[in-house]
């Protein structure tokens, strides 16, 4: 007899629907999986005979073929293992699921019939909801994230007999519900704050404009004065998620499998900061069959890279097309794929290999020079700001009143963002940092005095056509932070000011 049911096979960030069709005929017992299967799909049978044994079911006796449709793309992982096992009792007539022509079914099982979580279970829900399907069976684990897809039931069930009584309409399971506005108001998880930075003035100011524009950000300064600390309260400056970005980011980080159990939606922007022994499959993703790395796990997010020129610089140089494009495509044997990389980058560094500066450093100037250069001149024209971190003065030190705190940046960077969505409404840009060139030619018009103190900024400092770029969206950041509608002499002098100090180090 021929069964069908429905599941899905995640591709990249997304879904694709699977069909999962089972035939049950007479020969020698055995269970044959084809359409394209990896090594964790082919082992499915034997977990999948005990888990039918283990739940008062009789394994099927006689030849059982299971084909997973469509045949030319790859079906990867245990995810299959309930629908498959779910079309056999279908097929050898021990259950009659009424319910499998609308539903899809997703869940890893364990010799005992308990169904496991799996990978991705959010963009098979969304795939789910897209076909128009009435409900998706779910591991209970992955039954939060999943819940997320509205005008969708999501069943969760914690073993195989479960799962087949409910399609067949003998033990109802109620769906699970998921108030998304109320995991947008959760405290966060980490207390971080602003305020805890004593001094660094300049540095809190680069970050605030960082934030507020979407700027990449190089911190240099010698060991202690503080860069880590900066950058992780980058994140809790920046504007929060909107539910379509959450979406987003909760895909990536659900089919990496990266949700804690029972998380539903990732709320807050995320941090990611590799170590400087990152490959560039870890920091791109990529291996035989492409999966997302550490760039696309910090998409609306930060990636924070601390001491930068330790990093190889093959990876290095890998960072220059997501930084522009805000994706990253990688090709591999198996196939292209394209994830969304849209992050700010904060990166920090010593200026020499011993931890201080030029003029005080026992390196030799060929050894400081060859230091600097594992840091590439194109992906420096990629940062927008670079900024010095001084030793912090005591006096800073021992101040007891703090600074300003988190919350009250984040109002002035949420202002500022406010005018820029004003600006760029109906365009694909969401930030000054994602403006194109015909949108700087719009957006940015200098008088004649400030375009020559731009011009001869660009001659003394030696400056790139796309540091000139860079350096007209941070003043048109800066011009937002203050209210003006136009961009002014002083704004295009503090953003050259940013510029100052790469040049200052690699000449």
């Amino acid at each position: 007899m021929l069964a069908q049911t429905q599941s899905a096979a995640v591709v990249g960030i997304d879904a694709v629907p699977v069909q999962v069709e089972v035939d049950s005929g007479y020969g020698d017992t055995r269970v044959t999986v084809v359409g394209l299967p990896d090594t964790a799909v082919k082992e499915s049978t034997h977990r999948v005979m005990s888990a039918l044994s283990n739940s008062a079911f009789h394994a099927p006796l006689g030849r059982v073929v299971v084909n997973l449709a469509p045949a030319d793309i790859r079906k990867e992982g245990p995810s299959f293992d309930l629908p498959i096992a779910l079309g056999i009792l279908a097929a050898t007539e021990q259950a009659e699921p009424r319910r499998l022509d609308r539903v899809m079914v997703v869940g890893e099982l364990a010799l005992t019939g308990a169904v496991r979580a799996v990978k991705g279970a959010l963009p098979i829900a969304m795939r789910a909801h897209a076909m128009g399907l009435d409900a998706v069976v779910v591991p209970a684990e992955n039954a939060a994230e999943a819940a997320v897809v509205q005008g969708l039931d999501v069943i969760p069930v914690r073993n195989l007999r479960e799962a087949a009584l409910w399609l067949e309409g003998n033990t109802p399971i109620d769906p699970v519900r998921i108030d998304v506005e109320a995991l947008f108001k959760a405290p966060p998880t980490e207390e971080l704050d602003l305020s805890e930075v004593r001094g660094q003035e300049t540095a809190k100011r680069a970050l605030e404009v960082a934030a507020a524009g979407g700027h990449n950000l190089l911190l240099i300064g010698v060991p202690g004065t503080g860069k880590s600390m900066l950058a992780k309260r980058l994140a809790t400056i920046l504007p929060p998620l909107n539910l379509p970005e959450a979406l987003e980011t909760t895909q990536i980080h659900s089919i990496c499998g990266l949700l804690g159990p029972g998380q539903a939606l990732v709320t807050q922007r995320p941090f990611r900061s590799p170590h400087h022994t990152a490959s560039d499959a870890g920091l791109l993703g990529g291996n035989a069959h492409p999966t997302p790395g550490e760039i696309s796990l910090a998409h609306h997010g930060v990636l924070f890279l601390d001491e930068l020129p330790e990093f190889k610089r093959s990876v290095l140089e890998t960072l220059r097309q997501p930084l522009e494009e805000g994706r990253v495509t990688i090709s591999r044997a198996a196939g292209t794929m394209t994830f969304p990389a849209q992050f700010t980058l904060v990166a920090a560094m010593n200026p020499t290999p011993d931890g201080k500066m030029p003029h005080e450093s026992r390196s030799s100037p060929r050894e400081i020079a060859s230091y600097l250069g594992r840091v590439s001149g194109p992906l420096l024209d990629r940062i927008d700001l670079h900024v010095e971190v001084p030793a912090v003065r005591f006096a800073d030190l021992s101040r007891a009143q703090p600074g300003e705190s988190s919350a009250v940046v984040r109002q002035r960077v949420l202002a500022a963002r406010h005018v820029q969505r004003t600006r760029f409404a109906g365009r694909p840009v969401n930030c000054n940092a994602r403006m194109r060139p015909r949108d700087l030619r719009e957006f940015v018009r200098l008088d004649e005095s400030t375009r020559d103190m731009l011009r001869v900024a660009m001659t003394d400092l030696n400056l790139s056509a796309r540091a000139h770029d860079r350096i007209l969206k941070v003043a048109r950041t800066l011009a937002d932070l203050a209210g003006r509608p136009e961009v002014t002499a002083c704004d295009i002098s503090e953003a050259i000011g940013f510029r100052n100090l790469d040049r200052q180090l690699w000449g």
